[in-house]
């Protein structure tokens, strides 16, 4: 019996999953775990640096992932990092810090490399030839195009939930007409700098994966609403882009208690819920998009399938 544990430093939580390794060389999930770390919060005030607070939230996370991944023999374990310490200018410090407490050697992944494990998870997780992905973290977006179950284009763009929040003030208790237009030009023009976007035929009308925490709560929120049991997997759920955009006016015009209100469970999202949201709200502007799949696999199950590839 062999286990495999994958610790994801990600720009809004961090994750462990512990996969059993089975006597078929596939692998069975028998943990998973997220601490809300918000490593991506005050970096733009920090001069492009980690923040002391932030990282110490990390380290008690890894802390008590560690006292758990450790009652599994002979556990081989795997790190990556995306957004939040591929842009830290003290990163080196950090990885030194995480490994002193974990004694893990995290793999600092680039952004092709996220959008290419993002729609390797996605892939082996839903039955969809043609659609747009798109992953909405902390402080970046991956964006694939895929064409015949294949990545035609891929990308990842330095804007996310926290880092859009802080740069518009979207996580103020009422956000302003101002704020809001001015983070909607910004991801525009940064959508619309993409040939293989502003080409994009909107009479094709390809239907949008969604992964990230954002896109997550979405999913949960309007199963709520529903009456959905919402403790159930929303993998493979599907909304019109219709019940997306009403639901994002509504929340753009709540009040930050008033998003707590709506989210429920997922009420510590309130302050970031509508920069989250603004990313999917755009492609589906420049895409002509009809629906959206929520996935519940992305780039930590991309990266078991590679390396469940690498043993055969």
């Amino acid at each position: 019996m062999s286990y495999l544990a994958v610790i994801d430093l990600g720009s809004n939580s961090t994750r462990l999953v512990v996969e059993e390794l089975n006597e078929d060389g596939q692998f069975t999930e028998i943990k998973r775990r997220k601490l809300d770390t918000r490593l991506a919060q005050g970096m733009d005030q920090n001069g492009g640096a980690l923040t002391e607070a932030a990282m110490d939230r990390v380290l008690e996370a890894l802390t008590i992932f560690k006292q758990e991944y450790e009652r599994y023999p002979d556990i081989e374990l795997e790190g990556i990092a995306t957004a939040a310490v591929r842009e830290a200018t003290n990163q080196d410090d950090f990885l030194q810090r995480v490994y002193d407490v974990t004694e893990i050697d995290v793999r600092v992944l680039s952004g092709d490399q996220e959008a290419y494990y993002d729609y390797l998870g996605a892939m082996c997780a839903l039955d969809v030839d043609n659609a747009w992905l798109l992953d909405t973290g902390g402080a970046s977006v991956e964006l694939v195009g895929i064409e015949e179950r294949m990545a035609a284009n891929f990308i990842s763009l330095p804007f996310g939930a926290v880092n859009l929040a802080e740069k518009f003030h979207l996580n103020d208790p009422m956000i302003s007409d101002q704020n809001l237009v001015a983070a909607s030009d910004y991801v525009t023009d940064q959508y619309e700098r993409l040939p293989w976007i502003a080409e994009a035929d909107s009479t094709d009308a390809l239907p949008i994966i969604l992964l990230g925490g954002a896109n997550r709560s979405l999913a949960r929120l309007n199963q709520m609403r529903k009456g959905f049991d919402v403790k159930k997997d929303f993998h493979g759920y599907r909304m019109s882009t219709a019940e997306v955009l009403e639901t994002f006016t509504e929340l753009v015009h709540a009040t930050r208690s008033e998003r707590e209100a709506a989210l429920g469970a997922e009420a510590n999202r309130a302050d970031i819920i509508v920069s989250g949201l603004l990313p999917l709200v755009t492609l589906i502007q420049e895409t002509g998009a009809k629906e959206v799949i929520f996935s519940a696999s992305g780039v930590r199950e991309g990266l078991l399938q590679e390396y469940r590839m690498s043993l055969n």
